[in-house]
């Protein structure tokens, strides 16, 4: 078993694990996996091992991003419609 980065260390990193986004946001690790699964999540996989590799803050804001839409009431499927949408408007906007 591998051991745990520090925070300082993963504040400073560019891109965490899920384990660091866990600890990151408080979320569970089922629940990142399941937004990953559901490609909510992006991610890109390196090394070896094809380590899947988050984007720390866009990560973040993205998980707090969902969390508000979820308060907001919407189901899953919505939420990946909203993220669609503000996705395809970010891209016009470029």
């Amino acid at each position: 078993m591998s051991r745990q980065r520090s925070m300082e260390a993963i504040l400073a990193s560019e891109y965490v694990t899920i384990g660091e986004l866990v600890r990151l946001t408080g979320a569970r690790y089922s629940t990142l996996k399941f937004y990953t699964e559901e490609g909510m999540l992006p991610f890109r996989q390196a090394g070896e091992n094809l380590t899947r590799r988050y984007p720390r803050a866009a990560s973040v804001a993205l998980i707090e991003h969902i969390r508000h839409l979820r308060s907001q009431g919407l189901s899953v499927p919505e939420i990946k419609s909203a993220l669609s949408e503000q996705a395809g408007s970010a891209c016009r906007g470029a």
